[in-house]
């Protein structure tokens, strides 16, 4: 799979499969939460899709231990092999803590779910599972907002004390507020993620209501001085009606900040249809921002190979640079 096949199974999203595998996992994360998903390795690269049924790709079995295609119609896109992620993604134990969220982001489908929120005890479990298999290299914990910022704050940076003895970097990616940084690297998390989504700040405050979008970006240039070098990202989201010209000024600033930004390809969440503008962006998209992505990073000395958690050590939902290009 080479990085155009990349960008145009990314620029779809989805795939059926011809025949369901057994252990496909349900996502509780962010805005695809609620779906099924696949990880397909091909060569060096690997990409995450979610399971729809009427998906114009189609993932059909081949001879061989794990060995499938990529189909489109009769043409095979790509040949390679599914790999079983561990809780969420490969090789870490990627957990959602709170599946609840008082913000109402139009893109996103926790708001809509009322899923759980796990008790530490829970998340501990979790972890103990993941280490058994051998598997486990680093453990990432998001969060909605159950309450407030500051509360799931608090309960996450416990969750981290009660997982530090696991030897394994911690990554959090929660909504930041003042003083959270040194809260979590008290609890010793190693790398944060704050995710500002929409760099376009008059489309921001209509996507994200009630979210303080400077309070963000204070939150991640704090977080730098706090976590250091290549320890801070933030998710900015394509397809919601974006200009180029503004996602570029937002990875700029980013940047510029010592933030490593991740470009991440709006999902058309069924619950969320009608309430804000979301097309999936076009292969070419997808490759022009992220060799801008990849030029910004080297001018500011940032590098998302050396990231220990999260989605610049997975690969599997972005073009990400140092790995894909």
């Amino acid at each position: 799979m080479d990085l155009e096949t990349k960008a145009l199974l990314l620029s779809f999203g989805t795939v059926r499969l011809a025949v369901p595998k057994a252990g496909d996992r349900i996502s509780t994360a962010g805005p695809g939460a609620g779906g099924q998903s696949v990880f397909f390795r091909s060569g060096e690269r690997m990409v995450r899709l979610s399971v729809v049924q009427d998906a114009p790709l189609r993932l059909e079995m081949r001879e061989g231990e794990d060995a499938c295609a990529v189909m489109l119609g009769d043409r095979e896109i790509a040949r390679g092999r599914q790999v079983q992620p561990l809780l969420h993604c490969p090789e870490q134990a990627y957990i959602t803590v709170s599946e609840r969220c008082i913000y109402d982001c139009k893109f996103c489908a926790v708001p809509k779910m009322r899923g759980i929120v796990k008790s530490r005890q829970a998340v501990r479990q979790m972890v103990e599972a993941a280490k058994g298999t051998g598997r486990l290299n680093a453990i990432s914990l998001t969060s909605g907002v159950e309450a407030s910022p500051s509360s799931e704050g608090a309960r996450v940076a416990g969750i981290v004390r009660d997982l530090s003895g696991f030897q394994v970097p911690i990554g959090v990616s929660i909504s930041p507020y003042p003083g959270v940084n040194q809260v979590l690297k008290a609890a010793g998390a190693v790398e944060v993620k704050y995710n500002i989504e929409v760099v376009d700040r008059d489309l921001f405050s209509r996507v994200c209501p009630g979210i303080d979008y400077e309070g963000i970006m204070d939150g991640l240039v704090d977080a730098v001085r706090v976590f250091g070098k290549n320890r801070v990202f933030s998710n900015i989201i394509v397809g919601l009606g974006e200009s180029d010209k503004t996602l570029r000024r937002g990875i700029d600033e980013l940047t510029e900040n010592g933030v490593l930004p991740v470009l991440r390809a709006v999902y058309p969440h069924p619950l969320r249809v009608g309430e804000v503008e979301m097309v999936r962006p076009t292969a070419g998209r997808l490759i022009d921002l992220a060799r801008y992505l990849k030029a910004a990073l080297e001018k500011n000395d940032l590098d998302g190979r050396s990231a220990l958690t999260g989605c610049y050590r997975c690969t599997g939902c972005d073009l990400a640079s140092g790995r894909d290009l």
